[in-house]
């Protein structure tokens, strides 16, 4: 029975692969645009020429067979910084989003189930923390907690969630008017069981969507924050190395390319994970698709 149950998961998971990645044009090109950087989330040793720490050449030197995206004030290799920081933005990235889509889900599903006087107060802090300008509190915040990219994922994920909560809520409203929701409650299941046994299972496949769509704002929110120089100075990211090359007057020595590279791999993956994400959401609510 669970070879079964096994080999019917692995199908259905193929399918949604398909239909997601090979099927949608728009999960086909984010999977693309994504590919770069994952590639060197993964095997940074196997692509960086260098080890992004070490000095192996003048400082600022230009693009050339040696360094292909030449130098920094340092004499480092920006190409090796480039490779090795696809880990720490795309960690950040990831992990903030899961952090938020967690958070937003408990809290919405909370609110949309139990509902009277807890859903009100959930309610009214969901809207007072959607009313707030996001990134002068994430700023101060951030400022507060000090550096590191824990503290960043944090902020980040204090500032997300409620738009998260918004959507889970509405969807608990709508699911906990099933049959099946009467009917466990009928059997004596508790409000527990029946939010994260029967609710909870509905939504995992938007929740999922809402992870890689918010990837890629999470990767904006940490390379902003990173360039104020609230990031760990200690580790390489995209963030990291823009807040670098501004302190270190990049721009005035026209070494414009320790600039360009970080922002353009930041926006690759940003609409890599839009538009897998979209392509999630298509999947998931096939309406969508004659819109």
């Amino acid at each position: 029975m669970r070879s079964d149950s096994l080999t019917r998961f692995l199908k259905s998971l193929g399918a949604a692969a398909k239909a997601i990645f090979i099927l949608n044009n728009r999960g086909l090109a984010g999977l693309m645009l994504l590919s770069i950087p994952i590639a060197m989330a993964l095997f940074p040793q196997l692509i960086a020429p260098y080890n992004p720490w070490e000095t192996t050449g003048a400082p600022f030197e230009p693009p050339s067979w040696k360094h292909l995206l030449g130098t920094n004030d340092m004499g480092q290799d920006i190409f090796s910084e480039l490779v090795y920081g696809a880990r720490i933005s795309l960690l950040v990235g990831f992990t903030a989003a899961a952090a938020t889509v967690v958070l937003g889900t408990v809290i919405g599903l909370i609110a949309g189930y139990v509902g009277g006087i807890i859903d009100e107060i959930l309610l009214t802090i969901t809207d007072t923390m959607m009313l707030i300008p996001v990134l002068p509190f994430m700023i101060l915040l951030a400022s507060m907690l000090g550096q590191g990219y824990q503290n960043i994922v944090l902020v980040i994920t204090i500032f997300s969630w409620p738009s998260v909560a918004r959507l889970v809520r509405a969807q608990t409203l709508s699911l906990k008017q099933n049959i099946y929701i009467e009917a466990a409650r009928a059997v004596g299941a508790s409000g527990t069981w029946i939010m994260f046994r029967h609710i909870l299972p509905q939504l995992l496949p938007l929740l999922i969507a809402f992870i890689v769509l918010r990837a890629g704002g999470a990767m904006i929110a940490e390379a902003s924050l990173s360039f104020l120089g609230l990031g760990d100075p200690t580790q390489k990211s995209w963030g990291t190395m823009i807040y670098w090359a501004r302190q270190s007057g990049a721009i005035s020595s026209g070494a414009w390319w320790w600039i360009t590279a970080p922002g353009l791999m930041i926006t690759m993956s940003v609409l890599g994970f839009a538009q897998v994400g979209y392509a999630m959401e298509e999947y998931v609510n096939p309406r969508l698709r004659t819109r």
